[in-house]
């Protein structure tokens, strides 16, 4: 009897009932769907019934990240101590999927489609990983495209304004969010934040300002994080190279669910998290004198997070807001740009099928003060305006895009990096 596997996405089939890997199993694409009716007496596995034929639910310890901020971070950060403690893991989420430290899939959806998820699951099992860290959207939970897969350890970030173009409301995206810890399964969740609703059963809190499981009692952000983390009666110190408050909940939140899955002790654990260097394009510094940096921050909060990991920093910011997406928070990221930055150059995104000119707008909308506010909507040119303007004491951010290597514009991706663009110009 044949068995197949079928999705939107794509598919598999294979000749072996017994056992379906990697070698027999082969991808169809949406075009070849058809191929399947050929077949007779063909029996359809669900994504639960192929995770538990290819072993997956009891193989590999799944630790799902979710938040709105935080979690590409976080994910990486709990991906590089693993690593750093002798173990094989897999990573899957906004910068694709590595497996061991080698990349296996490229740059896609933060969370893929469900079937996509178990081939990078059984790649990763196939090289001998005990752990997969994958990133989980607010669209994954909502769209099922997490459905039947078994997390060992589920981790909360953070929860803001974000993404309403799909969910219409905040208190709808608050209840996705939720309804990922709603269940009995391991929780880490961020205490400091009263948005989360979760079920207290195998729940486990970190945070910086409420009583948590691991607390952080002490820190210094000046250059770098330096933290004290306490966990009950013991206290742990551990230091980074990242930037920011922000930066520190995520360390937190890494080095908790690391303990979690008792890999270490604790003080090993906060020994090794100092090897990880960020990811790219997230408070990733372009160039030093002048001091560039770059990040993905494309929300309200985000982009408060990163100018106050600058405090005390005069700060020239360039950002535009992305089409097609919540237009409610473009007048909120303009009133925090112009509360933070000495100057503000407003600039084009990722328009999609949206007039950059309207975008633009929306953005002044938040903006009362038109002293040091540019508009240049050429992102190039805005660029070229920031750096030539930019004063030896400033630092330049560059907000939105990240490590993304081009600008959606009206259906096509045209090639475009911020980081490149600055050191072509420099």
């Amino acid at each position: 009897m044949k068995i197949a596997v079928d999705n939107p996405e794509f598919s598999y089939v294979t000749d072996n009932t017994n056992e379906i890997d990697s070698s027999s199993a082969f991808l169809l694409t949406q075009q070849n769907k058809k191929y399947f009716h050929d077949f007779k007496n063909c029996k359809i596995l669900t994504p639960k019934e192929l995770i538990e034929l290819f072993g997956i639910d009891k193989k590999i310890k799944i630790i799902g990240i979710t938040g709105t901020n935080g979690k590409t971070t976080t994910a990486a950060c709990i991906y590089s101590i693993i690593l750093d403690l002798g173990k094989k893991v897999g990573l899957q989420g906004t910068r694709g999927c590595f497996v061991n430290d080698k990349r296996v899939a490229k740059k896609g959806l933060t969370t893929p489609s469900i079937l996509e998820t178990i081939n990078n699951l059984k790649v990763a099992m196939d090289s001998g990983c005990e752990y997969f860290v994958m990133e989980v959207s607010s669209h994954a939970i909502a769209q099922k495209r997490v459905e039947g897969l078994v997390f060992y350890l589920k981790v909360f970030t953070n929860l803001t304004q974000d993404h309403l173009d799909f969910h219409k409301t905040l208190e709808n995206y608050i209840s996705i969010k939720s309804s990922f810890f709603s269940d009995e399964s391991l929780k880490l969740i961020n205490k400091d934040d009263k948005k989360i609703r979760f079920n207290p059963k195998n729940c486990y809190t970190y945070g910086l300002e409420n009583p948590a499981t691991y607390k952080i009692v002490a820190y210094s952000i000046k250059d770098g994080i330096e933290a004290v983390l306490q966990k009950i009666d013991k206290l742990y110190e551990f230091s980074s190279s990242l930037y920011g408050v922000f930066n520190l909940y995520n360390l937190t939140a890494s080095l908790a669910a690391v303990d979690l899955l008792k890999i270490s002790d604790l003080e090993t654990i906060c020994d090794v998290v100092a090897n990880f260097a960020g990811v790219e394009g997230r408070m990733e510094i372009v160039s030093h004198n002048p001091l560039v940096i770059v990040d993905f921050a494309h929300t309200p909060d985000g982009m408060k997070k990163v100018f106050e990991s600058l405090k005390g920093r005069d700060l020239v910011v360039v950002f535009g807001a992305g089409g097609d997406r919540d237009k409610t928070k473009r007048a909120k990221m303009g009133e925090i740009a112009r509360r933070y930055a000495k100057k503000v150059i407003i600039t084009s995104d990722n328009p999609r099928s949206e007039n950059p000119d309207d975008i633009i707008k929306d953005i002044l909308e938040g903006i009362n003060s038109k002293e040091n506010l540019f508009v240049q909507e050429d992102r190039k040119d805005a660029i070229k305006l920031a750096l030539k303007m930019q004063k030896e004491s400033e630092v330049l951010l560059i907000l939105g895009k990240g490590d993304e290597a081009f600008q959606e514009i009206r259906g096509d991706k045209l090639p475009f990096s911020d980081k490149e663009v600055v050191r072509g110009m420099l």
